[in-house]
């Protein structure tokens, strides 16, 4: 019997103008197979990628650069996490799974997994086990939470002192992220739910994302897949549901300084482990890492009570890593299937309880209006001084209490707004720190705006996407209006800032805690100050505004990691090369700017000082500033061997770190935008097909595809495409 919603074609893929695959088969486990045979042919190296990384095996293919990962992998036991989380799955979830491998291993047997990556590298695919899938998913997501932030917290500890540490948050350095929100029917023109967000992560080329219909007579669910994991976990809808996610800033996973011996006896050397309750026997072993064009190497793999070793650690002899999906043999598949056949607010809920991590803060609604906003996951209690430094492995107070946090949970009844924020991340039950309240603000703010004039549509939630206003520019504002300008010039202290749009950032910045007030800006200086108080705060790709505010925020970061107060902290921290970025001073510095300008007196800055003498460094050093688009371009992350590598698309971009189109760049290091919105949606409760969606790139990751890039020109310009439902208007590969 035909299902009603089936395409006439019957059971295959099918594709829309933009080359996106619509699945139908006709049971789930069939479509499984079916949506791992199309990540295979489309996504094929993606996918290998990243199961070399999910096994600690890209040096084989990437050479002596990649050790450095390859340890980590090895050393934090990921492939091996996956087999015992795949290993404690449910039957029916085993084998849903099992069908997902069983078309990726298909399309090798019939010669679907090509790709020019691969003949330029010397490589080739090769079956995938049962569990790469869930390997595939912890690659994504172990850096993805707090505790490399942990590492940079303990060597300013140690460098500066105890105090030192909370000047460099802001709250936390947002690495991560997204944004979503939700309008209730009792605001939108069709009296139904309407969700819209967009993921902040690495733009990696292909995308991390794809975008795909998964249908059979169970469920029929559009939605963003990741290439190498079956389902849609975090941004779809149903017909009958949708939901988003974001990153709910929990801190979940632990660091542990662990004091290690080894033990000579009668059955050899052993390693000892100093723990709650004196030594014990930690389990060791080693593996061998090939290398391309180098000798292998050998890793010693420890794994104590707590954790596995993953680094040295200067205040110990190594540190160890604990979390929840290692601890418990989980991490979250279960929820998977549920949700693909959701008809309900309360079935979404229900599913996301078997979720592990990462901790997501979800916003869900349904057809008959119903809409809830809830964290999702795993938060062990503990010390909560766990949260901000690794703790020492031999204490008991910082072990574990085999407890997880209650997570906050919310019926929604106009909006709901989730940026990484504290408000939607549960507070100090789950974290220590969260995203600043920019975003999630303006966010609100503009929902508030367009609810004003009328019910909301489609429309009006897209719009919100593409919102340039920067967050912190008040701050900066009233900054620059303290400044002097050299009486020679005529203007005097002119645009003092005493507007409403500077005066939010007043009251956390003294000049009379930084400069005298004696340093008078030069006339060129003062050009350019004049210039940024009549700006509008927008970061806008054409505006010549928003590129001069870049270039002196770049030079006073600069002056800043140059500053005596601040020198010490380039020394070597102890740690392993592979948390080099979050560890890059100037890189923090850059994310903590808006603390250290409040607080920095407290280190002895003269924030006032450094600010001027910034003015006056872009006034000599960039007399011709462009646009901000100009500076602001597309950096595609793409692991391509080679001269592929020239494949990476480029683009002027809009936006900023502390903006709601958040296309994030690292002041004082690089204006290129490395992440931002890896996909954008809005999902229409009322009726599916006004749903709209978009990534960075494309469809396929094939260099010369069409649909390489094709969503390019879209997604700068901050375009939807619509999603597509009708099988007649799709064709048949």
């Amino acid at each position: 019997m035909t299902h009603p919603s089936a395409p006439a074609g019957g059971p295959g893929t099918y594709r829309d103008r933009w080359g996106i695959p619509h699945l139908w088969a006709d049971s789930a486990d069939e479509l499984a197979f079916l949506q791992g045979n199309n990540a295979a042919a489309d996504r094929s190296w993606q996918i290998e990628l990243e199961r070399w990384r999910s096994e600690g095996r890209t040096a084989e293919v990437l050479g002596a650069d990649a050790v450095v990962w390859d340890r980590f992998a090895r050393q934090a036991r990921l492939d091996d996490t996956a087999r015992r989380c795949f290993g404690n799955l449910d039957t029916r979830t085993q084998r849903w799974c099992g069908q997902y491998v069983a078309g990726i291993n298909q399309a090798l047997a019939d010669g679907l997994r090509n790709g020019p990556e691969f003949a330029a590298s010397g490589s080739a695919p090769e079956p995938w086990n049962p569990w790469t899938p869930l390997g595939v998913f912890l690659v994504h997501h172990v850096l993805f939470s707090t505790f490399p932030n942990k590492l940079f917290r303990a060597h300013v500890a140690r460098t500066l002192g105890d105090d030192a540490v909370g000047l460099f948050s802001i709250e936390a350095p947002v690495w991560s992220g997204s944004n979503a929100w939700a309008a209730h029917g009792s605001t939108t023109a069709t009296g139904l739910p309407l969700i819209a967000g967009d993921p902040h992560r690495l733009m990696e080329l292909p995308g991390v994302y794809q975008q795909i219909r998964l249908a059979c007579p169970d469920f029929d669910a559009i939605g963003f897949a990741f290439p190498g994991v079956p389902g849609l976990p975090h941004f779809a809808h149903t017909g009958h549901t949708a939901w988003a996610i974001t990153n709910a800033m929990a801190d979940y996973q632990d660091l542990f300084e662990e004091q290690l011996r080894r033990v000579t006896d009668a059955g050899g050397v052993r390693i000892e482990a100093r723990g709650a309750d004196g030594w014990e026997t930690a389990v060791v072993s080693f593996e061998t890492i090939t290398v391309r064009d180098s000798e292998p190497v050998t890793v010693e793999v420890i794994e104590t009570a707590r954790g596995s070793v993953i680094s040295e650690a200067p205040d110990g002899d190594a540190l160890s890593l604990r979390f929840p999906a290692r601890v418990e043999g989980r991490l979250g598949f279960e929820a998977l299937l549920p949700l693909l056949e959701s008809r309900s607010v309360a079935e979404v809920e229900a599913a996301f309880d078997a979720w592990v991590e990462p901790v997501n803060s979800v916003i869900a609604a349904d057809t008959s209006g119903a809409v809830r906003h809830f964290v999702a996951g795993l938060v062990p209690q503990r010390n909560p001084a766990n949260r901000r430094l690794p703790a020492p492995a031999f204490s008991p107070r910082h072990q574990w209490e085999q407890q997880y946090v209650f997570l906050p949970r919310t019926d929604v009844e106009q909006f709901a707004v989730s940026a990484n924020d504290r408000a939607a991340g549960g507070g100090d039950a789950v974290a220590m720190e969260f995203a600043p309240a920019h975003r999630a603000a303006r966010i609100r703010e503009l929902l508030d705006l367009a609810s004003a004039s009328g019910p909301l549509s489609v429309g009006d939630m897209q719009a919100i996407h593409t919102d340039t206003l920067l967050g912190p520019w008040p701050l900066f504002r009233s900054l620059l209006s303290g400044l002097a300008a050299d009486e020679s010039s005529g203007e005097g202290s002119s645009g003092d800032g005493s507007s409403g749009e500077g005066s939010s950032g007043d009251a956390g910045l003294s000049t009379a805690e930084g400069s005298s007030g004696e340093d008078h800006l030069s006339p060129d200086a003062e050009v350019l100050r004049s210039l940024l108080l009549d700006w509008d705060g927008r970061m806008d790709a054409e505006s010549r505004h928003a590129a001069v505010f870049a270039a002196w925020r770049g030079q006073l970061v600069r002056r800043l990691a140059r500053h005596s107060a601040l020198v010490p902290l380039d020394a070597p921290t102890g740690y392993s090369p592979l948390f080099g970025p979050w560890l890059s001073v100037a890189s923090r510095i850059g994310f903590a700017l808006e603390t250290l300008l409040v607080r920095g007196s407290e280190l002895g800055i003269d924030v006032p000082a450094e600010a001027a003498a910034a003015l006056e460094d872009v006034a000599v050093q960039e007399p011709r500033v462009l646009s901000w688009g100009d500076r602001h371009t597309l950096l595609a992350v793409h692991v391509l061997p080679g001269p592929l590598a020239s494949a990476a698309p480029t683009a002027g971009l809009a936006g900023d770190t502390g903006c709601v189109l958040c296309t994030e760049s690292l002041p004082g290091v690089d204006d290129r935008s490395f992440r931002g919105p890896v996909a954008r949606y809005v999902w229409d409760l009322s009726e599916r097909r006004n749903s709209r969606w978009i990534v960075p790139f494309g469809a396929s990751g094939t260099p010369d595809h069409e649909h390489f890039a094709d969503q390019l020109p879209l997604w700068a310009a901050g375009e939807l495409a619509p999603v597509v439902t009708d099988w007649h208007e799709l064709f048949k590969d």
